[in-house]
């Protein structure tokens, strides 16, 4: 008897694969009903009910249901077939509670799973197997090896599942030695021929980082077949051996295997790191790919595309991604970095990036956290900022803003805008605060002079369990030596010792840029004779160094020795011998280094080295000349040439050129103060005070202030940091006392005259930190 129209009507959706899944419980002429009415008004829930007490059902019955519900992923359907069974008191065989254990595993309901298997009185191998492969599914692989521990305690015989399940565990774990023990119990139980087993071990070890046990246990299998193969290339693509995979490649391209889009894959993935020959053996990939119609795959295309674009073949990579026509998410996110991932990014580059995010919405492909980030990048390149931002309110609506990775971008995007409240916003957001986040942050803060709070969240970072690496070390030491906190700086060398960090090259470096900055040469130099090999960072440094503490023959033994090792300088190197020549006066030998560094080294002069020759030229009074350079740099509108020049009209106190450069800086920079106190006292030495005056008033008429000093100083294990005038220290009475008393003495010796607020500034400002320190 059919169910009448107007209760069937009630009924919500049951989908229609599902229906004809239960063709073999109800009557043929009861599903052609159910399928002749709009499956969209009918219920799962509600359906149940309606037969379950007409048409009784079996065993069979059941496992075929959660058969069904299993392979199409509806977890509600399956719950709704083992409720039937627990209300009609249905007692289930072993064979279909394994089967409902399955379909619980397959559709992640892992607690369903677990109350299940504990309720079973004799769990047999498949059980288990089940079992742990839904934890394996799920991540929670310490369970999963409870669980195979168990079974062999429980003295269930092991098969080829349960240990190669134990094997992913393992190898997700990158647990080498579990997974060894686990490869001695398959040899004991003579599972060790079964092919399954050896492309679990291969994949094992080569995950564990033993990619040569796992070409021992290729080399000596008798079992092997294409999944083998493909193992043990990934394994090599994982360990960075890329010659190695291509023999390999070439070896199963003899003996006959097809190869496939994941082998070509991986080989592709090998090509793009850029060893001796990668981009020919990357071209020949190609035209094998072309030759078994596998070059068009969204797979073998979107490595064909990362391998060009990162062997510097752009136009290739765009050319690959043009002619694919199946675009997924990866393919544009690979597209996207290959456009941004150019040392200078261009513009165009950066614009077709963003115009990539407009064809994915319009094609329907949704975008990952990976393309969020890129376009975050591309925003940054061509300075469109308020894109960036509605870029941020699509990241914050698909709810991707507490991930740690783009949480991460977004902290650098507000750092460079200088805007630390939305960065510091955008790190509270982040749910698991990894090193990640912690660096951005500490860094962002650094970026933006806030060295005492990236110190102290530093200090957080110690505290915690995520351990800094060598390029956050690295950064603090930056920040220690442009505070001058040398004891600081030496602590985290004794962490970076006790951790192993001291070896790493870019922390070395900042060890010598940290020494130096806080004037202690005699350790700077220490630690670059102690590098095995000094790269040109480490030489341009000391050779910096030298120069801003006016050791200018010292600078320029360190550049004849960096170009006799062997090391072709870079233009810091070339700024440390202009400084050197500037600081001495050597005006010939510093034009004859300007000159080299354009005419041997083809090196593009930047604005700091032209504002060097400027200098250089200015303090031994060619003005004339000084000015040429300027007007011939390229850069006349870039107010350190100026200020330079101006600097130089101090110097030799020429009045007249000074007014007309300071105009023009002025013109550059009507809002900073330093342009306008330069003037002022140029004015002043010339004894023109009626001029100074007028130079006063216009900078109080545009509300100019000048911008105080700040200072730091540590004692004990607290940073302070003040400015002139600063009475907010417990002290303040007291330190002010006895600075007036030290000017006191500085002026009865004559040192102080009457431009004291100007030209005595930063002295005061010393003075304060020698009081600080007394106190």
């Amino acid at each position: 008897m059919l169910p009448q129209k107007s209760f069937v009507r009630r009924l919500n959706p049951l989908s229609s694969t599902f229906m004809f899944s239960i063709l073999p419980v109800f009557s043929r002429q009861l599903i052609e009903s159910f399928t002749t009415l709009e499956l969209n008004s009918l219920s799962a829930s509600q359906v149940w009910p309606a037969y379950s007490s007409t048409f009784p059902l079996d065993s069979a019955d059941y496992v075929k249901l959660v058969q069904s519900a299993t392979k199409t992923g509806n977890l509600i359907y399956g719950k709704l077939v083992h409720g039937h069974m627990v209300k009609n008191s249905f007692r289930p065989c072993l064979f279909l509670e394994n089967n409902l254990l399955n379909m619980y595993c397959k559709c992640g309901d892992i607690h369903s799973a677990d109350k299940l298997f504990d309720k079973m009185p004799k769990p047999n191998i498949i059980t288990y197997n089940s079992l742990i492969s839904g934890y394996i599914q799920m991540g929670i692989l310490e369970k999963a090896m409870i669980l195979f521990d168990q079974a062999r305690r429980h003295g269930l015989k092991l098969d080829k599942f349960t240990c190669a399940g134990a094997l992913t565990a393992c190898s997700k774990n990158g647990d080498l030695s579990v997974g060894k023990m686990v490869h001695g119990l398959i040899l004991v139980s003579g599972l060790g021929s079964q092919v399954v087993l050896i492309n679990s071990l291969i994949d094992m070890y080569s995950k564990c980082g033993q990619v040569d046990h796992a070409r021992i246990l290729f080399d000596y299998s008798d079992n092997l077949d294409g999944v083998s193969w493909n193992s043990l290339i990934a394994g090599y693509a994982q360990n960075g051996k890329y010659e190695e995979l291509l023999i390999i490649l070439e070896k199963m391209h003899q003996s006959g295997l097809a190869l496939n889009t994941y082998t070509l894959g991986s080989a592709l993935k090998a090509c793009s790191s850029n060893f001796n020959g990668s981009k020919q053996f990357g071209t020949m990939l190609h035209s094998l790919a072309i030759k078994l119609g596998l070059h068009l795959d969204v797979v073998v295309g979107t490595a064909l595309l990362d391998m060009y674009a990162k062997t510097g073949s752009l136009d290739d990579a765009i050319q690959i991604f043009d002619q694919v026509l199946d675009k997924n998410v990866v393919m544009y996110n690979a597209m996207m970095a290959g456009l941004l991932q150019q040392e200078t990014i261009e513009d165009k580059c950066a614009y077709k990036a963003l115009g990539l995010f407009f064809e994915m919405k319009s094609c329907g492909v949704k975008p990952s956290m990976f393309t969020y980030s890129s376009l975050l990048k591309a925003c940054i390149t061509v300075e469109v900022f308020e894109f960036a931002k509605q870029i941020h309110a699509l990241i914050f609506k698909n709810g991707l803003q507490s991930d740690e990775y783009i949480g991460s971008v977004l902290i650098d995007f507000y750092s460079l805008l200088g805007s630390m409240k939305d960065a510091l916003s955008c790190f509270n957001s982040i749910h698991n605060l990894t090193i990640v986040p912690m660096t951005a942050m500490i860094v962002g803060y650094l970026q933006n002079g806030e060295f005492e709070i990236a110190l102290a969240l530093f200090y957080e970072l110690l505290a915690s369990e995520e351990k800094p690496d060598e390029f956050i070390l690295s950064t603090i030491l930056g920040a220690c030596a442009n505070m001058g906190m040398l004891r600081s700086g030496e602590q985290i060398q004794g962490y970076a010792t006790k951790t192993g960090i001291l070896k790493f090259k870019i922390f070395q470096n900042s060890q010598i840029f940290m020494y130096a900055k806080s004037g202690d040469l005699y350790s700077a130099n220490l630690t670059f004779q102690q590098m095995e090999n000094p790269d040109v960072v480490s030489w341009s440094t000391m050779i910096c160094s030298a120069a801003q503490h006016g050791h200018a023959m010292k600078a320029f033994r360190f550049f004849e020795l960096m170009k006799s090792s062997g090391i072709e300088p870079n233009d810091f190197a070339f700024l440390g011998v202009l400084i050197a020549c500037s600081h001495r006066g050597l005006v010939e030998e510093g034009l004859r280094y300007f000159d080299t560094m354009k005419k041997d080294y083809n090196m593009t002069s930047h604005v700091k080295h032209c504002a060097c020759v400027v200098d250089l030229l200015g303090r031994a009074g060619r003005l004339v000349d000084a000015e040429s350079i300027i007007l011939c740099s390229g850069f006349e509108h870039e107010p350190v040439m100026w200020r330079a020049l101006l600097s130089a009209c101090l110097i030799h106190k020429d009045t007249f050129t000074a007014q007309r450069v300071a105009e023009k800086v002025i013109e550059l920079e009507p809002l900073t103060s330093a342009s306008y106190v330069l003037l002022h006292n140029i004015y002043m030495d010339a004894g023109n005070k009626s001029e100074a005056l007028k130079v006063r008033k216009l900078m109080e008429a545009r509300r100019i202030k000048k911008e105080p000093g700040l200072s730091w100083i540590e004692v004990g294990d607290n940073v302070y940091s003040f400015v002139s005038g600063d009475r907010s220290h417990k002290n303040s009475e007291l330190i002010y006392a006895q600075l007036d008393d030290m000017l006191a003495k500085t002026k009865s010796l004559g040192l102080v005259n009457d431009i004291f607020d100007y030209k005595m500034e930063h002295e005061y400002m010393a003075l304060q930190d020698i009081v600080y320190a007394a106190s």
